[in-house]
């Protein structure tokens, strides 16, 4: 692309003005091969963010970002290939149960995930905390895995999706992250480019979302389904409540073996299990491999309680080069901090608000994430026990958490950063909390 081309493309937006699909997709060439140059890039996004783009835009950027690298191709595979994506949240380990769950039931799930981005968890550092499983397998590893266990978790691979990788670089560094047509384009590229017949998205509202505001996860919500329908790839979106940390733990190996438990029966937190099971059951439907919402929970409740849901994660596990009997001895191998500490409320009172975004920088300051993008993760560290909504507390009673960390001082500054974040009301309330999935927003 010519320089003064991309600067009256840039120039036309900045002032309103609506870009054809060769014109957008002419852009993202000069994304992927660089001869739109960094100043261009973040010039662009931040007109994008500025203007906004219209329905037929956003379409063609995330088709031409989609292309702009390979497409898997999943020719042979009698399976449909299906995946689920989440904005993001604090204890939020659902991919970790829903994939194996769908493959048991059927589909196919090469998922494409991420690692923590600010205060929330990634789950390429969760599956990181095992011993040997590769994130970045090649794509003949990748097949074979999805072939041998139905799914496969990995992360984006350098010819998926670049233009997005670039852009994405970009916008972080010049302030323009928060912006619906970017965000949509830049999660749906990723999916699309992996083949997927079917998306359910888990857009999360609460404190601890990067969307805290129900209309604004409305919003997303509805643009995800509009582009991704406009791309050809059916999808629906659960809006899920993430104003308390998902599950009862948080941090890297803890939500492993949380999910472990979940897996081989030795209980499951009620919120995370409602979550998961929601999603799954939207994703069957769109992969026609249930006929209602009724039957494929059914299916899904099954696949997680009777143990076939753990033969198709261990099956992922090993394929993928972690140790075939993680689930039978998880101690052996998931790292263990070697600090945990109770962190008690100062007085007796029941949980009425929680500041999850706290919660997630605390973990964060323990090294469970990074403040850079550099940073090292600490697989070990972070919080099991996470009181909800509603719950009493009190010293020498039930704790606000159990922190684990790699050493005293730090394992006090969570401590002192989760009394910050909890508010407790009296005793004698009652219960507090709202819906764990707040809404559905179908196919527009």
């Amino acid at each position: 692309m010519k320089p003064m081309l991309a600067a009256e493309l840039i120039r036309r937006k900045r002032d309103g003005g609506e870009l054809s699909a060769d014109e957008i997709t002419s852009l993202v060439a000069g994304i992927t091969d660089g001869t739109v140059s960094d100043a261009q890039v973040g010039a662009l996004a931040m007109a994008i963010v500025w203007r906004g783009m219209t329905t037929a835009e956003r379409v063609a950027l995330t088709g031409a970002m989609t292309h702009s690298g390979e497409v898997l191709s999943w020719a042979g595979c009698d399976r449909p290939i299906l995946d689920k994506h989440s904005t993001g949240g604090v204890g939020d380990k659902v991919s970790l149960l829903l994939a194996p769950i769908v493959a048991a039931c059927g589909g196919a799930v090469p998922m494409i995930s991420g690692r923590g981005l600010g205060h929330t968890g990634g789950t390429l550092d969760k599956l990181e905390s095992i011993p040997g499983y590769d994130v970045t397998p090649s794509p003949e590893k990748l097949h074979a895995a999805v072939a041998d266990a139905g799914c496969a978790i990995v992360g984006q691979t350098a010819t998926l999706a670049p233009a997005d990788r670039r852009l994405y670089a970009i916008r972080d560094a010049t302030g323009t992250v928060e912006s619906i047509p970017l965000i949509v384009a830049s999660i749906l590229s990723k999916k699309l480019a992996a083949g997927l017949q079917g998306l359910v998205m888990d857009v999360k509202v609460g404190s601890g979302a990067f969307l805290p505001d129900l209309d604004s996860a409305r919003e997303l919500a509805r643009a995800i389904i509009e582009v991704a329908e406009g791309n050809g790839l059916r999808t629906a979106a659960l809006l899920t409540d993430m104003n308390q940390v998902l599950g009862a733990s948080a941090g890297n190996a803890l939500e492993v073996r949380e999910c472990v438990q979940a897996l081989t029966g030795a209980g499951v937190d009620p919120r995370l299990r409602e979550v998961t099971l929601a999603l799954s059951a939207e994703l069957l439907v769109l992969g026609g491999l249930s006929e209602d919402v009724t039957a494929a929970r059914a299916a899904a409740e099954d696949a997680l309680h009777h143990g076939a849901a753990a033969d198709r994660f261990a099956a992922m596990v090993a394929a993928l080069g972690g140790p075939a009997d993680l689930l039978e001895r998880p101690e052996a191998y998931l790292p263990a901090a070697p600090v945990a500490w109770e962190v008690h409320a100062l007085e007796p009172g029941r949980v009425t608000a929680i500041d999850v975004r706290a919660v997630g920088v605390a973990i964060v300051g323990l090294g469970g994430g990074r403040a850079r993008e550099s940073d090292p993760v600490d697989h070990a560290v972070g919080l099991t026990e996470v009181a909800g909504l509603g719950e009493l507390v009190a010293p020498g009673g039930r704790p606000l958490a159990i922190v684990h960390a790699r050493d005293r001082d730090g394992a006090d500054r969570a401590a002192a950063a989760l009394l910050d974040a909890y508010t407790l009301g009296p005793v004698t309330d009652g219960g507090v909390g709202g819906p764990i999935v707040i809404g559905l927003q179908p196919p527009v």
